[in-house]
């Protein structure tokens, strides 16, 4: 007897002590703070040099487009020393250090972000007290200018949520500087002025970091459509290319079937042993004819509908170069070498390949000339479909199916083993070369 001990858990969250959602979303803003402005706040995060392929940048000559890449950097400096002027003008005592006060902080920007940020709101109160006498409180004219652009540029560094957060910040230090602390000598109070400001330009580089986000993910979207695409173009050129040799198969392996089926009875006396494995030929035929038809039933499109007449074969090329001629395309033909008979999958295969490019030549091409090659050589089949340029560009439209065409020819050449080529000719026309291997009679029976 086995006794079964049964132990009952307390759901999570039971024993424990329940907090309110407000309190989760303050924990988590607390969170997101220490993130993005405390932890590794003076980490050094050198500003990269601007990219010179871009579509202004690449117009510039080549020493200009070098120097371009540090124009961040250059603009940044710019800040800097206008930044340095306004906090050293007409200002009476230690001007030129009240002024670097203002010029680090910008400065600080190219190297360590956050940090520029944290010296900037440190920095504005000590200028502010030793340069009350300009009347503003609590950002003097050169702390002004120096947050404003610290602001914007650690918001472009950076990403949006820590944008929100320095001007939470900055908000925070208004509202204690205009409690009564500022010194008595001011005038009035710039923190509107600041607030309403600092909050357009963070608003409008958080409007960039969300539109550069957006572009970056449709390219990547655009990029895995294209990609799933093309996959699903070429199985279903290999799909197409399997229905169609489903009949030339098929064909082969039902003489087989026949022929094993016959062949005792043009034998007088035949053994029983040569019975026997005529029988078992016969049995593995039409094994391997059902098994193909079941395969042809997984692969075969919902509407696909079963030829009624065989697969075509280079024999019936004039009439497809008729139907082109009729569809405006003026094309020749030209066949060298012995004509001979070669297999059907071959045959098939040849056939589709110059469809297909008169196809591509109609579409892309109207009113253009054409030419077919049919090359018999040793241990092979040559093809060469060639047409000139259009007369008429202007009456070309875009394809969407463009370049599908060209996935099947190569995967009815690899199928053979053979090799293809395809590109513009010189004069803006087009050609496809295509070779297409046939074991010699001696190698086969090898």
């Amino acid at each position: 007897m086995t006794e079964t001990t049964h132990t009952q858990t307390t759901p999570p969250g039971d024993g424990a002590k329940q907090y309110s959602p407000e309190y989760r979303v303050a924990v988590d803003s607390l969170r997101g703070l220490r993130q993005d402005l405390i932890h590794d706040a003076f980490a050094y995060r050198p500003l990269p040099a601007r990219r010179t392929d871009g579509r202004l940048v690449r117009r510039l000559p080549g020493r200009l487009r070098e120097y371009a890449a540090w124009l961040p950097h250059a603009v940044i400096t710019a800040g800097a020393l206008f930044t340095l002027a306004i906090a050293t003008a007409d200002f009476d005592g230690p001007a030129l250090l009240l002024g670097l006060f203002c010029a680090i902080p910008v400065l600080l920007t190219m190297v360590r972000p956050v940090g520029a940020f944290w010296a900037s709101m440190v920095s504005t109160p000590i200028v502010a007290v030793f340069g009350s006498q300009w009347g503003e409180w609590p950002w003097t004219p050169g702390s002004f200018a120096c947050h404003l652009i610290v602001l914007t540029v650690v918001a472009v560094r950076t990403r949006p949520r820590t944008a929100g957060w320095m001007w939470v910040l900055t908000a925070l230090y208004a509202l204690v500087a205009d409690a009564g602390i500022g010194p008595s000598n001011t005038y009035g109070t710039n923190s509107g002025p600041m607030l309403v400001i600092s909050a357009l330009i963070l608003l409008c580089v958080t409007v960039r970091h969300i539109r550069r986000d957006a572009v970056q993910e449709v390219t990547a979207q655009q990029t895995v459509t294209a990609h799933e695409r093309s996959r699903r173009t070429l199985l279903e050129e290999r799909t197409t290319i399997a229905r169609e040799l489903h009949d030339v198969v098929a064909h082969h392996m039902s003489v087989v079937a026949i022929q094993a089926e016959a062949a005792p009875y043009r034998v007088e006396n035949p053994p029983p042993e040569l019975e026997k494995a005529f029988a078992t030929i016969r049995e593995n035929a039409v094994a391997a004819l059902t098994e193909l038809r079941r395969v042809l039933g997984v692969v075969r499109a919902e509407d696909y509908e079963a030829p009624d007449a065989p697969q075509p074969t280079l024999a019936e090329l004039d009439g497809l170069l008729a139907n082109v001629r009729d569809a405006g395309l003026s094309v020749d033909k030209a066949v060298t070498g012995a004509v001979r008979e070669l297999p059907q999958g071959v045959e098939l295969s040849a056939y589709r390949i110059v469809q297909e490019a008169l196809s591509n030549s109609l579409r892309h091409a109207p009113g253009a000339t054409a030419r077919v090659e049919v090359s018999y050589v040793l241990g092979g089949l040559g093809l060469r479909i060639v047409n000139g340029p259009p007369p008429n560009p202007s009456l070309i439209k875009p394809s969407p199916g463009a370049g599908h065409g060209i996935t099947g020819m190569r995967e009815r050449v690899s199928m053979l083993n053979g090799g293809m080529t395809a590109g513009r000719t010189d004069d803006g026309g087009y050609e496809v070369a295509v070779y297409l291997p046939v074991a010699l009679p001696d190698e086969g029976d090898a």
